[in-house]
């Protein structure tokens, strides 16, 4: 068995999304691309890159990731370009899309020889989080005032909107699109492109994957646009397990155990967000508080239900450990980094990066 902590890449599961990713592709028209920000495991690209047409990004290091690794098309967005990356982006990107107008004149010499977007702001959004959501009050993410970008429509060809947040609910997309379109519509159809974004959650179990591809495909003949979608969760979603070991286990008003991992350093939008892991079946009558090793009080995964007890040396899976955590995981407290494992389409197990503490070393000075 495999040193505890790592994450567990499993391809056939990735396939099965990926599926799901040429049924949208095909029946809508709708071009897909990875969100590196949730996912950049780029072990799995050579997979990944079969059924999806290329990446987006959200920093000139993940756009440099997604033309090296990956291929297909390169989508370059950051909320802000500085000035001595911006040449390297360009060079690296297929398309650039800019969160302001303000950022696109800046830049508009430098990036005249390609494809060029806008972000739009439409002011609504499915984030139930308020740390999340792209619409919330005095928002940075795009432009939402349509007359300000009419105003620089010669510039660009396109446009991304991004107001989608783990939405799993077709209605609420349905409408939420809806209000978009009453807002832009009529700027969609002065260009050729438009991005929806990710956080449209449609590989999610009974997802209606036929309504979205008409909807979309009738967004797109409408408009007369080719649009491009962003899965992030949706490319990953439980594909990826964090396989830990119990290290100790104490009582203290409720039963402890102790894992070699930590959510502040290897699953950080638990605390975010304040949400538990996921564990399965998650079921018997031995409930118990599984926690991390580093020194934060609130290090904590959740409480869970075990058939028998808990003992030092078993081991864990938590549950849907792929995205926002190896792109997000740190060197906190020192805590070993989990390596990064891939288990093939054949069965077979492989460690594609372990972290040693000369890696913990080079990222501090």
């Amino acid at each position: 068995m495999l040193q505890t902590p790592y994450y567990l890449i499993d391809e056939q599961k990735l396939l099965a999304n990926m599926r799901v990713m040429d049924e949208v592709r095909e029946k809508s028209g709708a071009k897909v691309l990875l969100a590196l920000k949730c996912f950049a495991s780029w072990a799995v690209f050579p997979l990944m890159a079969q059924h999806m047409d290329g990446t987006t990004s959200s920093s000139l290091n993940e756009v440099k990731l997604g033309r090296k690794k990956f291929g297909g098309e390169t989508h370059a967005y950051s909320v802000a370009y500085a000035d001595h990356e911006i040449d390297e982006v360009i060079e690296h990107a297929d398309k650039i899309i800019f969160n302001s107008i303000s950022q696109l004149t800046r830049f508009e010499t430098q990036s005249a020889g390609m494809t060029r977007g806008l972000r739009l702001n439409p002011g609504v959004s499915t984030s139930s989080f308020d740390l999340a959501d792209p619409a919330r009050p005095f928002s940075r993410l795009g432009e939402g005032d349509s007359a300000k970008v009419e105003a620089v429509l010669e510039k660009i060809s396109g446009f991304m909107v991004h107001n989608n947040c783990e939405n799993g609910d077709f209605a609420l997309f349905d409408a939420m699109l809806a209000k978009v379109e009453a807002k832009f519509g009529h700027l969609f159809s002065q260009v050729d492109w438009v991005s929806l974004g990710g956080g449209i959650h449609f590989t999610g179990k009974d997802y209606p994957v036929d309504a979205l591809c008409r909807r979309l495909k009738d967004f797109a003949e409408t408009y007369g646009v080719q649009v491009y979608l962003e899965p992030g969760e949706a490319a990953i979603t439980k594909t990826t397990t964090l396989e830990v070991s119990v290290l100790d286990r104490l009582t203290n008003g409720k039963e402890l155990a102790i894992v070699d991992s930590s959510v502040e350093a290897h699953m950080l939008d638990l605390l975010i967000y304040r949400e538990s892991a996921k564990l399965e079946p998650n079921t018997g009558p031995h409930r118990v508080m599984i926690c991390g090793k580093s020194c934060l009080a609130g290090d904590i995964f959740g409480e869970f239900s075990f058939e028998k007890p808990l003992e030092i040396g078993d081991r864990i899976s938590i549950q849907d450990a792929a995205g926002y955590t190896m792109v997000k995981k740190n060197w906190f407290n020192g805590v070993k980094m989990p390596a990064i494992a891939v288990k093939g389409l054949d069965g077979s197990v492989r460690i594609a990066r372990d972290f040693t503490y000369d890696d913990y070393e080079q990222s501090l000075s």
